[in-house]
């Protein structure tokens, strides 16, 4: 007889199984091609461990090495799954549009977990979503690994455009554009520019329409400052949210 509260079993490519007293929890393997299975289970016992010495539940430090023993088994021979691959993974694996919606204290260590990552940020109001918006997301998803949406939250929407604006709050425009699959992640900013923020996420590529011209574009010089560089996407004419809003009212 031992001590142990748990055991757990790794099942190759079904996954793990962790059985206690008064618990089972199957933990299902994701789905993804296997080059070599060396090292599955060191990953295994390392994230385990780390996980548990931090403070994490019994289930989370599970699920979490078993993401990490996922990444391992995709790669060739005895590497190292770095914890930035992890993150990265756990963020995909999330169903919820609100586990896309960035705070502070995610901004603040955002360029590091995405250190490998090419990283594109766009911003706007995004008050009455159009065709116009879809379109122009899409094309600046496809211009690297990860894109930020930056959103303007309602307070800096009224210094910019009225009091009667935005139609729909912050938290609205948010999760509504968690929604697409294209985004990857969406932050709000309080400031009239994005300035901050991009200086704080460093991305490699800067997106704005082609109605702007590169030097009114907040964030050019900064961004080609580190490397990066400003992409300016074809303006959809005729879509915007003050054309839906105008023909409302008429």
């Amino acid at each position: 007889m031992t001590a142990s509260e748990f055991v757990l079993t790794t099942c190759g490519g079904r996954g793990m199984i962790l059985v206690g007293d008064e618990k089972v929890l199957s933990v299902d393997a994701s789905n993804q091609e296997v080059f070599d299975v060396t090292g599955a289970g060191d990953t295994t016992l390392a994230y385990l461990g780390m996980c548990m010495v931090n403070g994490y539940t019994i289930d989370d430090s599970v699920e979490i090495a078993n993401l990490a023993a996922g990444i391992q088994v995709t790669k060739v021979g005895t590497s190292s799954v770095y914890l930035n691959e992890v993150i990265d993974k756990i963020q995909k694996t999330k169903k919820d549009s609100a586990s896309k919606i960035l705070n502070s204290d995610d901004i603040a260590c955002f360029r590091k977990n995405h250190e490998n990552k090419k990283i594109v940020f766009t911003n706007g109001c995004f008050d009455i979503l159009h065709i116009g918006h879809i379109r122009y997301l899409q094309q600046a998803s496809k211009l690297g690994d990860v894109l930020v949406v930056g959103i303007n939250s309602d307070e800096s929407v009224k210094r910019l455009k009225g009091d009667s604006r935005p139609i729909n709050n912050e938290k609205d425009r948010c999760e509504m554009l968690a929604s697409f699959g294209f985004v990857d992640f969406v932050v709000i900013f309080n400031e009239d520019t994005p300035l901050e923020l991009i200086n704080e996420i460093k991305p490699g590529v800067l997106v704005k329409g082609g109605d702007y011209k590169p030097d009114e574009v907040v964030g050019k010089s900064e961004v080609e400052s580190w490397g990066g560089e400003l992409v300016l996407l074809p303006f959809v004419e005729g879509k915007s949210t003050t054309n839906i809003i105008n023909r409302i009212k008429d």
